[in-house]
């Protein structure tokens, strides 16, 4: 992969996290969650209400083979009603698999996921990701993750359900989102950023879905390192707008994210019932836990986030 070009490159030195939790880090900026932040969180739960932030696994899910591997949840029943004693009238059982690309659904990122110039975060090589998985920076190093959790719904703040366009999200936008909110980031939170993306594949147009994006643009960069965020998850399927802002430059929020800031980054949440929610009731801070399956040498983790207001 080439090198940033000078602006981005520049920005990239500016928000670099490397070595800031010591040469042997895996985690980056999940480090920022620290008691303090994990109780801010457990504090933000005053209702009694619960919200799943997962998409539903299935093979109708938002994947359209052009990333290939990437598949959609293959479900598979491998035993019906087995009476495992031979007596029906006795213990009886049913068991599942499933087959499916890591990020295909609700998902972490592991900072092992994107790289450039032969290298991943904290100046590990990229060397490290082979045939058997990612030897470091795998999905297994985030361990839990529960802390306040700040909805910003971006596409509200513009007065609309959704975009239908590759929207670039900027740090203006998300000031703006957070005031709106009555909300002031403090570090070691997660940030989730509405875009209404879902709009789309509640229709079934998979390929809108993927070919426009609104999201997070390189102007947005600067906004999570100066707050010391913790993690960001989006609504959309490329975290960042798409088509890119540079057509020469492919998916710079991810490179600047993942290798240099070794930022948390999530997509594929399912953010519009909680966000309608915050809306009626005012209140757009909540526990977040979101703890992805540990898959050892993973470059990315299944999630199924649950905010509790």
């Amino acid at each position: 992969m080439p090198k940033l070009p000078l602006p981005l490159s520049e920005l990239a030195a500016r928000v670099s996290n490397r070595d800031r939790w010591g040469v042997d880090d895996q985690r980056g900026t999940l480090n920022l969650i620290d008691e303090a932040a994990v109780l801010r969180g457990a504090r933000a739960v005053r209702q009694g209400r619960s919200f799943s932030l997962a998409i539903p696994f299935d093979a109708d899910g938002p994947q359209t083979g052009a990333i290939p591997g990437r598949d959609n949840p293959a479900h598979e029943m491998v035993a019906i009603n087995v009476a495992y004693t031979g007596d029906a009238d006795g213990f009886c059982t049913s068991d599942d698999r499933v087959a499916m690309g890591v990020q295909a659904a609700t998902h972490w990122d592991a900072l092992s996921h994107v790289g450039y110039s032969g290298q991943l975060y904290n100046g590990i090589p990229d060397s490290v990701v082979t045939d058997a998985g990612a030897a470091r920076l795998g999905i297994e190093h985030v361990g839990a993750v529960a802390s306040r959790g700040l909805l910003l719904d971006v596409a509200r703040l513009h007065g609309l359900d959704h975009f239908d366009d590759g929207y670039p999200i900027t740090g203006e936008d998300l000031d703006a989102a957070a005031a709106a909110a009555g909300l002031r980031p403090e570090a070691g939170d997660l940030v989730l950023v509405r875009t209404g993306h879902m709009h789309f594949l509640r229709l079934g147009e998979k390929d809108r879905y993927r070919e426009v994006s609104p999201g997070l643009s390189t102007q947005s960069i600067e906004w999570f390192h100066d707050h010391d965020i913790a993690g960001v998850a989006t609504d959309t399927l490329v975290l960042e707008c798409f088509p890119p802002e540079d057509p020469a430059v492919l998916l710079p929020v991810h490179m600047i994210h993942l290798r240099d800031m070794g930022l948390a980054q999530g997509q594929l949440w399912n953010l519009d019932a909680l966000a309608a929610d915050c809306a009626a009731d005012g209140q757009a801070d909540f526990l977040l836990t979101a703890t992805p399956i540990p898959l050892t040498g993973g470059t990315g983790g299944m999630v199924a986030p649950t905010a509790l207001k």
